[in-house]
């Protein structure tokens, strides 16, 4: 809100899902004292589902530039705002009152030229239809570009530690990577949301990249009293990437996602401590078959029975009780 108020001549927001009346009143404040404003927003759904409707119908009244987002993307999952062509903002939060009020979810400030540079040159290619090339050494990570490639290196750079918080853990090539991180020696601590909360079509993946990590030892927990949104990666307690990416194919391959690498001592001390309170009100995830089970007894929409699970009545009674 106070980036927004600062705004002078330009204003670009990129974003997933856009709904708090907080924000909405400040970027309309800022048209309306002349700024020049350009909102694009996540088109609707394969499914038809559309998460943007009312605010487009609110922003297109108030005389706002606004857009779908580029439909060479199954879903723009990133989450940009860029203030005067100087600040950008590189997000895992949505613009919803949740994401801002309940759940764990970080933004990184940059006013490093280069970065800002380029969210702006993706949002115009974006805006208006056009391909993106971040350029042979992008200072940013980029989806669908080089944002695998560049989480991968960053995990097989560790040393002595690293976390991670992220949603879901699906792709082969980054549970590859975190594994042989553990077997080298790496300390790997790995935080995510319960599989009762996954998507019935996620829940075969995600379920199996994370007991691949339990498997080896790598520490699995979830977080107590919160709900885990933030994409976060700590290395060493020296480097961090924060942003909008899943560790999924469908992130890599199929979304326009962003995120950004950090060297800061201060931000990285900031995360570092994050994570130790995070890690401090965490608890371990059950990830066996009677553990699996009743977790996903929470749910209503199905989708255990495709993990093949051993659901022995009376041994998943014991579990629970």
């Amino acid at each position: 809100l106070d980036a927004i108020g600062a705004a002078k001549k330009t204003l670009r927001v990129k974003m997933f899902t856009f709904s708090d009346p907080g924000l909405l009143k400040a970027v309309i404040a800022a048209h309306d004292r002349g700024v020049k404003v350009w909102v694009m927003l996540n088109a609707a759904r394969r499914s038809g589902e559309d998460d943007n409707e009312e605010i487009r119908r609110l922003l297109t009244k108030a005389g706002v530039k606004i857009n779908d987002s580029n439909p060479e993307f199954g879903i723009t999952h990133e989450k940009s705002m860029v203030i005067d062509d100087e600040i950008a903002f590189v997000k895992s939060h949505n613009w919803t009152t949740e994401n801002l009020t309940e759940t764990r979810d970080y933004a990184i400030q940059t006013d490093h030229a280069h970065a800002v540079g380029e969210i702006v040159a993706c949002f115009e290619a974006d805006w208006n239809r056009k391909k993106f090339t971040p350029g042979a050494s992008p200072h940013l990570i980029w989806c669908p570009s080089n944002g695998r490639e560049r989480i991968a290196h960053f995990i097989d750079q560790a040393k002595h530690t690293l976390f991670v918080q992220n949603e879901r853990y699906q792709d082969a090539v980054i549970i590859e990577r975190l594994v042989r991180a553990k077997t080298r020696g790496v300390k790997v601590h790995i935080m995510v949301r319960a599989p009762h909360t996954l998507k019935k079509d996620k829940i075969i993946e995600a379920v199996g990249g994370m007991r691949i990590m339990d498997d080896v030892g790598i520490k699995i927990h979830k977080l107590k009293h919160l709900k885990l949104h933030g994409k976060m990666l700590l290395a060493d307690g020296l480097r961090a990437i924060v942003g909008s990416i899943n560790l999924a194919p469908g992130s890599f391959d199929d979304r326009r996602e962003l995120a950004i690498e950090v060297h800061d001592d201060e931000i990285v001390e900031r995360l570092h401590k994050i994570a130790q309170h995070d890690w401090e009100n965490s608890h371990p995830l059950d990830l066996s078959d009677e553990g699996l089970t009743a977790d996903l007894s929470k749910r209503d929409t199905g989708g255990a029975e495709k993990l093949v699970l051993d659901t022995d009545e009376k041994k998943h009674k014991k579990h629970e009780k």
